[in-house]
């Protein structure tokens, strides 16, 4: 395997690092579903899913309701300036032929959430999907599907925009495919460089696999970074998560089966500076254009809207420019100050306001508790490190 290397990396480079990539971690759990906001929206899938199979409807006697996008792939991000989570559903009619219409599918779970009287309130149409509106908390978009006889992996076929055809996609194999490749874990250079220190002293490095993984945070950190860069755009032109999560996870199994790293940061950032190279150059009716296909069922085009609005190639290989010289100058940052900056900047300054704060407080506590520590380059810490001074307890007040 080829070892991705920094030249000269210090202790204290290390640290510093280490502390960056804890606090990219934290951004990503701050920007998830709360706690109770999970707890309700398993809730209301769960009924929603119950009240669609109970239907006497022959189109949806045998519906099966399940989870897909990033809620089901745990890459959700909150969106910029609201509290309300996004939440797709997709409702398979498994009985459903081909023969059938998209709209008349469509209609009839309409229809059958209609029936329902607290779903009829908060019912809203959009053009493929039927939205659930529950306010300032989340929304269930349901979207209609039926069995795709030509896919071999057991796809399944969603109305097309406008409702006119069928068109392939498989979520859950893509599911499968993301969390396969979610799994793999990359090498890091971690004991070599501890074996050069006292590793009895030495501040511990970044973990290889966050609770997540590091492919899920960094398709989390990209949609954050890819809303806030398009945050005062009004065109619809800021590329679709699921162009992000695909680039992505090929990306990170890439170089994850390919190379050594030296932490968790060269991890996000070599997946992100591969990413363009999984985007095919195609001809369409002789002329040039682009396909990021679903491998797990043929037909499907992710990138088929970047061929008739050539904008959208222009505004991802822009914002994506920008997201790797963000994330390379993130990883050499010397500072907290710095280094807090550049995250407001490109995630936004509420977020990264609520995660500095919590680490302050963390900070406060340490103090009290005679654990903390100061490291040069790096600043207050509550781990100790070979080259880390102790900060004497300060009574405030006698507290």
């Amino acid at each position: 395997m080829n070892e991705m290397l920094r030249p000269n990396l210090r202790p204290t480079d290390l640290q510093r690092r280490a502390q960056v990539f804890t606090i990219l971690e934290e951004i990503c759990q701050e920007l998830e579903l709360t706690d109770s906001q999970f707890g309700r929206a398993q809730q209301a899938y769960e009924a929603v899913a119950k009240w669609l199979a109970e239907s006497s409807d022959p189109l949806l006697v045998t519906i099966y309701v399940y989870l897909q996008g990033s809620g089901a792939l745990g890459t959700s991000v909150k969106p910029i300036g609201v509290d309300e989570f996004d939440i797709d559903l997709i409702a398979f009619a498994a009985a459903a032929s081909t023969n059938i219409s998209p709209t008349a599918l469509k209609k009839a779970i309409g229809e059958r959430l209609a029936e329902h009287g607290t779903y009829a309130l908060m019912l809203e149409e959009k053009k493929r999907c039927w939205r659930l509106n529950y306010a300032g908390d989340f929304h269930l978009d349901i979207s209609p599907t039926i069995s795709n006889p030509n896919c071999q992996f057991g796809g399944e076929l969603v109305p097309d925009r406008k409702l006119f055809a069928w068109h392939p996609t498989n979520p859950r194999a893509f599911k499968k495919l993301f969390d396969g490749r979610a799994a793999l874990v990359p090498k890091l250079l971690q004991p070599k460089v501890a074996m050069q220190r006292d590793v009895a002293s030495v501040e511990p490095f970044p973990v290889q696999q966050t609770i997540k993984g590091i492919l899920r945070r960094t398709v989390q950190l990209l949609k954050r970074h890819r809303d806030h860069y398009y945050l005062d755009i009004s065109e619809e032109i800021a590329p679709i998560s699921v162009i992000i999560t695909t680039l992505a996870m090929r990306a990170y199994e890439y170089c994850v089966k390919r190379h050594v790293f030296e932490d968790g940061l060269d991890v996000i950032v070599e997946t992100i500076r591969m990413m363009p190279h999984f985007i095919d150059h195609i001809y369409v009716d002789g002329v040039k254009g682009y396909a990021i296909w679903n491998e797990t069922t043929e037909g499907e085009n992710f990138a088929d809207r970047w061929n008739s609005e050539p904008a959208r190639v222009e505004a991802f290989y822009d914002w994506h420019a920008k997201a790797l010289a963000d994330f390379e100058a993130l990883r050499d940052l010397v500072g907290l100050d710095t280094i807090t900056k550049n995250m407001k900047e490109n995630f936004g300054d509420r977020v990264i306001t609520s995660v500095m704060a919590a680490r302050t407080n963390s900070v406060s506590q340490a103090r009290k508790s005679n654990s903390l520590f100061v490291a040069p380059a790096l600043g207050l810490s509550t781990a100790s490190s070979a080259t880390a001074t102790p900060v004497p307890k300060n009574d405030f007040f006698g507290d």
